[in-house]
């Protein structure tokens, strides 16, 4: 196998490949790479190129994405990195919550082998991340929700389990309504023809686009749909 250059931009795209497809339940294709990280098609293309040489992912019959063993392995390190990179800045350092997830993207290339380890029993080995998503390789075995808020019919209640976490503004956004991890969480009317929905927590009516319910990850009992296993992708690698 040719040699792998381990490098940010690489890091960056096996990374946004995993959260589309682990975290969010979605088909990754070439476009959606694109949006995700604010770069244009030819660029994409010319990433997938190298990626597949060197063996981290490859792509099925319909132009599908699919993360190699080799590429979920150099995935989930990155993002164990980021993650315990955002408990420490909120647990220790005190910085805001909202920012968490950019700090973090700074911090995570200078975490090495050695100070990983040492950075997850000072953190009192922590599962999840300050946004609900589960930290790789720290015994969090529990199936994602993917079920939103979106999804609740009115008048329906659930407890928040995780939130897009990518969006700085749209974190802010979250924590200023309160709208967090654990927080229980109330579809109170749904606005089809103006496209927004008003949620309840705390005792507050917070009114929302239905695209940015669409970010709030819920669990509820009886509704929750399964989620593909990690091994379905690198299954043929």
């Amino acid at each position: 196998m040719p040699k792998q250059v381990h490098n940010a931009a690489v890091d960056d795209y096996l990374t946004a490949i995993y959260r589309m497809w682990h975290d969010e339940g979605q088909d990754v294709i070439a476009v959606r790479i694109a949006d995700r990280l604010g770069v244009t098609p030819p660029s994409v293309a010319g990433m997938l190129k190298r990626l597949i040489r060197d063996g981290l992912v490859y792509q099925d019959a319909k132009k599908r994405i699919h993360l190699t063993s080799e590429g979920l392995r150099r995935a989930e390190q990155m993002i164990r990195r980021h993650r315990l990179a955002e408990c420490l800045l909120t647990q220790v350092l005190g910085v805001e919550w909202w920012r968490a997830y950019e700090e973090a993207h700074l911090l995570e290339h200078g975490i090495s082998d050695v100070t990983e380890p040492a950075l997850y029993e000072a953190l009192n080995r922590p599962t999840r991340s300050p946004f609900g998503y589960p930290i790789p390789g720290a015994g969090e075995d529990a199936e994602l929700s993917r079920t939103t808020l979106a999804d609740l019919r009115e008048g329906e209640s659930a407890a928040i389990e995780r939130v897009f976490e990518e969006d700085e503004e749209l974190l802010k956004f979250f924590f200023e309504e309160g709208i967090l991890p654990g927080e229980v969480i109330t579809l109170a009317a749904i606005a089809p023809y103006r496209g927004t929905v008003t949620a309840r927590v705390n005792g507050r009516d917070i009114v929302m686009g239905t695209e940015v319910a669409k970010k709030i990850w819920v669990r509820e009992a009886g509704r929750d749909r399964p989620r593909r296993e990690p091994s379905s992708s690198a299954a043929r690698r």
